[in-house]
């Protein structure tokens, strides 16, 4: 793994229980894999009624993009991003929590200018495709560090 779980909390605003990935397994200029466990988690935030719906892997993948940013931006935490706007999400399964493997999610920079990225994703358990899609990422460039205040 190249980068651990601990490290991953100084590229993106998520802390504790948010912090949703475990690791990185490998990134280069347009591409991040990174592993999750925490789907598995009783205590996993997103979870609601016990459940941890499939929709739930774009928070995943949103992380896994902040991720990227920060380690193609010189390894810091990147300006504040918000998801924009999701095409072609198609999700294969119902829920995340009842599956044994670990999530694999794997996002790649399609197109970047500015203050605007898209993305494409999945995440995957076992080899089998869980959700995919893309998601526009508007970047806030007025906000370099969220913990600041």
């Amino acid at each position: 793994m190249l980068m651990t779980r601990g490290a991953l909390t100084d590229l993106i605003p998520h802390a504790g229980t948010m912090c949703l990935l475990d690791g990185v397994l490998s990134w280069d200029r347009n591409r991040i894999r990174c592993i999750a466990r925490s789907h598995r988690d009783p205590d996993n935030p997103l979870r609601h009624a016990g459940r941890l719906a499939a929709l739930c892997g774009v928070e995943y993948a949103s992380q896994a993009m902040a991720v990227h940013g920060g380690l193609t931006g010189g390894g810091t935490r990147p300006a504040a991003g918000y998801l924009a706007s999701l095409r072609d999400l198609a999700c294969r399964v119902e829920r995340l929590d009842d599956l044994v493997d670990d999530l694999i999610i794997e996002a790649e920079n399609l197109t970047g200018e500015g203050s605007r990225v898209i993305y494409a994703f999945s995440v995957t358990a076992a080899g089998r495709e869980l959700l995919n899609g893309r998601a526009a990422v508007v970047i806030d460039a007025g906000i370099a560090d969220l913990g600041a205040a």
